[in-house]
């Protein structure tokens, strides 16, 4: 039984990243875009089910992985909820949730397995923390900068 529930997560989680990363590359507002962006949540949601399985058979060093789903979720609920109400700033609202859930879930990848990958095994436990920030956050800055109208200031 674990091991179906580990194959669906690892599943799930190569579909979401291949769809998040097309998401990425394509053109906003595209269909094709819309798809893949449908796909991402449906592997996100299938990582946040399996994810509180996997973790319950070790539940005191791997809590924070189910923490860090909530987290990719509620920022993936943020960024559908704001393409589907377009209410004001709904734009950066979409951008934020998306990419801030994709940080997020690449983290916890990091975090749960770059010790046993080959060469993130080198690196500091604290780094797998922080890189997919820190990579992460300027391309959703640089994302903004180019997507989100601005609005001019009111004297």
């Amino acid at each position: 039984m674990i091991s179906v529930v580990v194959g669906l997560h690892v599943l799930c989680g190569l579909v979401a990243v291949v769809a998040g990363v097309t998401a990425t590359l394509t053109r906003k507002g595209s269909r094709r875009h819309r798809r893949v962006g449908q796909v991402w949540l449906v592997g996100l949601g299938g990582l946040c089910v399996s994810a509180p399985v996997l973790a319950s058979l070790d539940w005191a060093h791997r809590w924070h992985l189910v923490v860090l789903g909530v987290v990719a979720a509620g920022l993936a609920a943020l960024g559908f909820l704001g393409t589907r109400r377009r209410w004001k700033g709904w734009r950066a609202a979409h951008i934020a949730g998306m990419s801030g859930s994709f940080i997020t879930t690449l983290t916890a990848f990091y975090v749960d397995n770059g010790p046993r990958l080959p060469v993130w095994n080198l690196l500091p436990p604290i780094v797998l923390w922080f890189l997919p920030g820190v990579v992460g956050l300027p391309l959703l800055m640089r994302a903004l900068r180019r997507h989100v109208p601005r609005r001019p200031v009111q004297p």
